[in-house]
């Protein structure tokens, strides 16, 4: 594999901007995926753009929060517009916003919907980012994950895999049951027990204990398109993109 995205929320501590996308450039990273700082003003914006037109580095994906994509569609299209972004991902839901039960994850769903009706419209894919919490069952035994997907069809999965892992959910399940649904998949590690404290025991791809040569082999014949390398709290954001890009160069 060649054809390597990074999540650029991994060198979120690493400024300035330009040095990170020279640095993945340099390594062999072909595209970024972006999120909401990047695009929060016209100065973040203007960084950003400068530094994919100086490095030849591309951004086909982008994290967006739901409030804006769903309140302000029409600066979301022009974002996409400017970057020559294909699919925007919703990332994340803060704790306080999560629904409780099976009804709420199901409105939640409808949400999404409407929000990728809007954008679709503009030639724009919607996206879900999951991380463990869309893994833990409720009360009647549904997953929020599931929950969410059925009630948005239209939506693609960005499935953080090692996130589901650490939910102990079974890795394999969501790509044989949502199989060409997830568009991207994000690429990081966990690290053994008890190691990699700093980094919230979260290892580079490949250098921790998750089966990525079964977990790619799945995600290729699912038809996964974008692979994007990840990492929450790197403790040095060179040695991760490295770490991770020759990894995945092996499967």
């Amino acid at each position: 594999m060649t054809d390597l995205s990074y999540q650029l929320y991994s060198s979120r501590l690493n400024p300035p901007l330009g040095d990170t996308l020279k640095m993945l450039s340099e390594i062999g990273y072909t595209h970024v995926e972006g999120y909401g700082a990047l695009v929060a003003d016209s100065d973040a914006m203007d960084a950003l753009e400068q530094g994919l037109q100086a490095t030849g580095l591309t951004m086909p994906t982008c994290h967006v929060g739901l409030d804006m994509c769903a309140g302000d569609a029409d600066a979301v299209i022009a974002i996409a517009q400017r970057f020559g972004i294909e699919t925007i991902v919703i990332p994340f839901i803060m704790p306080a916003d999560r629904p409780t039960d099976a009804d709420g994850w199901r409105s939640f769903g409808e949400r999404l919907a409407a929000v990728a009706e809007t954008l679709s419209k503009a030639g724009l894919k919607l996206a879900y980012h999951n991380h463990d919490f869309e893994f833990a069952a409720l009360p009647d035994g549904t997953l929020p994950i599931d929950l969410i997907l059925a009630e948005a069809p239209s939506v693609l999965f960005e499935y953080d895999v090692a996130w589901a892992v650490r939910a102990d959910a079974d890795p394999f399940a969501p790509i044989e049951r949502y199989g060409s649904r997830i568009e991207i998949a994000h690429l990081k590690d966990i690290a053994p027990a008890g190691e990699a404290m700093d980094e919230d025991g979260w290892a580079d791809m490949g250098h921790g204990t998750m089966d990525w040569a079964g977990l790619m082999a799945s995600l290729k014949a699912a038809g996964t398109r974008y692979f994007v390398a990840e990492h929450d709290k790197p403790n040095d954001h060179h040695r991760f993109a490295q770490r991770a890009f020759t990894s995945a160069q092996t499967l």
